[in-house]
């Protein structure tokens, strides 16, 4: 059975860019796509996946405040922050132990090794 990801981001076009990436493997498949961080809330807690993809920058609920609820509800649910910002997104959320790990977007070539390390399957 397909290890199951959660993928949050406001644009269309990098979550169709993930779903893209993730298409051709065996062994993880996106469950749901949120365009903010409450709905990727309601949606983890719905699909309860494997692992959660978060941008850092998503409107309506901010990712600190999401992946805080999200540590809360699901805490063996490792965390991804997939952001432009990368650097920023290190010292916010990195320190604190809200995510299990913080990829660049120009680094979209490495995320499917960086899911592979958190849930090997």
């Amino acid at each position: 059975m397909a290890k199951t990801i959660l993928v949050a981001d406001d644009s269309p076009k990098i979550r169709t860019l993930l779903r893209s990436l993730f298409e051709p493997e065996q062994d993880y498949e996106i469950c749901a796509e949120a365009a903010n961080g409450q709905e990727a809330i309601v949606l983890a807690l719905q699909h309860r996946p494997d692992l959660i993809i978060l941008d850092l920058s998503m409107p309506v609920m901010d990712v600190v405040t999401a992946a805080r609820e999200l540590r809360t509800s699901l805490p063996d649910v490792p965390i991804i922050l997939f952001t432009q910002h990368a650097n920023l997104g290190k010292h916010l959320l990195g320190s604190n132990l809200l995510v299990d790990r913080v990829v660049s977007k120009s680094e979209l070539g490495e995320l499917v090794g960086h899911v592979r390390s958190l849930i090997p399957v």
